[in-house]
């Protein structure tokens, strides 16, 4: 069976990824840095200065492997907790954490995420939204635990809308992530995904309409690397009850 196939359905994707992430959990600050030609860290950084921490606020970072995203934040002043669905990534993050108290990681699903609404004053996802099995359920939780005048960052692959730079890009992926997963896994599959996944990923502008559609306001996407990146930007403004009234 292919990784597309393994991904076609929800509950498929839901399976392969947690399988997925678990097997590459211990290469995967390597795998970020060779598939981004050592441009993974700017691009956080990036993220980071956008989502804006300091002292006093509390964030919440998606997605986060083995921390980088939420340590950064951290190191901004903010009180940071880092949620992954592969328990490894968690053990790994705590390894790095040491006895810092102002980074905390837990095992979580961004589908059902175990706070209560209007949490966090920072959201954050890195490499996340493209992996989640529904969509349309991680913003709605996205919305939920973000405060009235908060905001969420998400850094992730784009799916390029013209259909050359895609088929291209595409390629490229899949001829990489074929040898990296012969190399370090003996099993070409394993980062074919990420070409798999984008397939059927709608890419950055839709992703930018349904962050709207739930009701966030002063959505853009920012292009990183001529566009085959992309940073989202998103706003929960205080009468977002009024303001969806308003658009529905």
């Amino acid at each position: 069976m292919s990784v597309h196939d393994h991904i076609a359905t929800p509950a498929g994707k839901r399976r392969y990824v947690r399988a997925l992430f678990a097997t590459i959990a211990n290469r995967y600050d390597l795998i970020t840095v060779v598939l981004s030609y050592g441009q993974d860290r700017r691009w956080k950084r990036r993220l980071i200065e956008l989502a804006a921490p300091r002292r006093g606020l509390h964030a919440l970072d998606l997605a986060t492997g083995t921390g980088d995203i939420a340590f950064g934040l951290a190191n901004r002043g903010a009180t940071v907790i880092g949620l992954d669905v592969t328990a490894r990534m968690i053990e790994l993050a705590r390894a790095k954490a040491g006895d810092r108290r102002d980074a905390r990681f837990v095992v979580g699903d961004m589908l059902a995420l175990p706070f209560p609404a209007s949490s966090f004053d920072i959201v954050t996802i890195g490499y996340g939204l493209r992996n989640v099995p529904d969509l349309e359920t991680a913003i709605a939780e996205l919305f939920r635990v973000v405060k009235p005048g908060g905001r969420v960052l998400s850094l992730d692959f784009n799916r390029p809308a013209n259909r050359v730079v895609r088929a291209v890009y595409l390629t490229y992926l899949t001829i990489v992530g074929s040898a990296l997963g012969w190399v370090l896994h003996r099993d070409p599959d394993t980062y074919r995904y990420i070409s798999a996944s984008l397939r059927t990923y709608p890419g950055a502008v839709q992703v930018a309409a349904m962050l709207k559609a739930r009701g966030f306001v002063r959505v853009v996407h920012h292009p990183v690397l001529g566009g085959l990146m992309s940073i989202h930007e998103a706003h929960k403004i205080f009468n977002a009850d009024r303001h969806l009234e308003l658009v529905g």
